[in-house]
């Protein structure tokens, strides 16, 4: 992984917090109230991702492109999708991101930039392409970044779209966040080489791996990819390595994975060992933090609260968005 001094001003690193921070509070009310039973449906956490969008996602301008997957929450909050509007796609109401009939697996928001979340492992990694493409076919400066797992590395869209992004110099950023388990595989199950950033070599494409549980080694590394990207410079694939705290879906118990490895992943959890860090290394004061701790969770309650009082959508959206409206001719 590389190593870097960092440069990076005292405002930038609590913001850095400050997301990380909305996106854990977003996170466990929403498990907290799924398990109470005030709700039901599926959900995949990024909890212990946190920082794996949150310093990427900091780069970006809100015309920017974000793809994301079905684990995506970390990624549309950093994009900037206001709370009460994701906490209400994901319970389904009509005043969603989607009018609630996208749900947690397929949240979108192009006017935050956030264009596909998809239920399809590795299927965004072409949508990127075709986002970057057209940004660079109307001579734009826009990036686009897609997220996924390292266990879409090893589909064949993976591949694909990275030897056309090379092959057309196109402006995306291909964010793996290696999470070091696919579904129920680790790592080492499905994956031969020691790094996914490897990878990259064989598509004469710039790769890099870097430590995605640490904000400001992750923020240095993707402001490089980011403008490079937009200066012209071409794709990279960049591995930010992270690891999952909740199990693949929302009430999976995480028996196969070692009990001794996921103690470890939580007591590394990136937010505390950050937030220790801001206050000994940067001289952040414990009080700010408190107050931004406080915030998020109020933020996150009132969105909650507001979603809840939203209406669900009309049976008449069944026969919207699905075909194409007619042209008169």
């Amino acid at each position: 992984m590389t190593t870097i001094e960092s440069q990076l001003d005292q405002a930038t690193l609590v913001g850095l917090y400050r997301t990380a921070a909305r996106i854990m509070a977003f996170d466990t009310t929403y498990r907290a109230q799924m398990m109470s039973g005030k709700f039901a449906g599926m959900y995949y956490s990024p909890r212990g991702q946190e920082f794996a969008a949150a310093s990427v996602a900091a780069h970006l301008r809100p015309t920017d492109y974000v793809v994301t997957t079905y684990r995506g929450l970390h990624d549309q909050i950093a994009k900037g999708v206001p709370l009460r509007d994701l906490w209400a796609e994901y319970l389904g109401r009509a005043a969603g991101t989607c009018r609630g009939k996208g749900g947690p697996m397929h949240v979108t928001s192009p006017k935050h930039g956030l264009m596909v979340t998809t239920g399809v492992v590795g299927s965004g990694l072409p949508i990127a392409n075709g986002l970057a493409l057209a940004a660079k076919l109307r001579g734009t400066d826009q990036v686009a970044v897609v997220n996924f797992g390292d266990g879409a590395s090893n589909i064949g869209a993976f591949h694909e779209a990275l030897n056309l992004a090379s092959l057309w110099n196109l402006p995306v950023i291909f964010v793996c966040q290696n999470n070091k388990w696919a579904e129920y595989t680790p790592l080492g199950g499905g994956t031969t080489v020691a790094n996914i950033a490897d990878r990259a070599v064989a598509y004469s494409m710039n790769g890099i791996t870097a430590n995605g549980n640490d904000p400001v080694e992750l923020y240095e590394v993707a402001g490089v990819a980011i403008d490079r990207a937009r200066s012209g410079d071409g794709p990279t694939l960049l591995e930010a390595v992270t690891y999952r705290f909740c199990g693949h879906y929302f009430g999976d118990q995480s028996e196969y994975i070692p009990a001794e490895e996921l103690a470890a992943a939580n007591a590394a959890d990136p937010i505390p060992l950050f937030r220790q860090r801001l206050v000994d290394e940067f001289g952040v004061s414990g009080t700010e933090l408190d107050d931004i701790d406080r915030a998020a969770q109020a933020e996150v309650d009132d969105a909650a609260e507001w979603a809840f009082d939203q209406p669900l959508p009309d049976p008449s959206e069944l026969n919207t968005d699905v075909y194409a409206e007619e042209i008169a001719r």
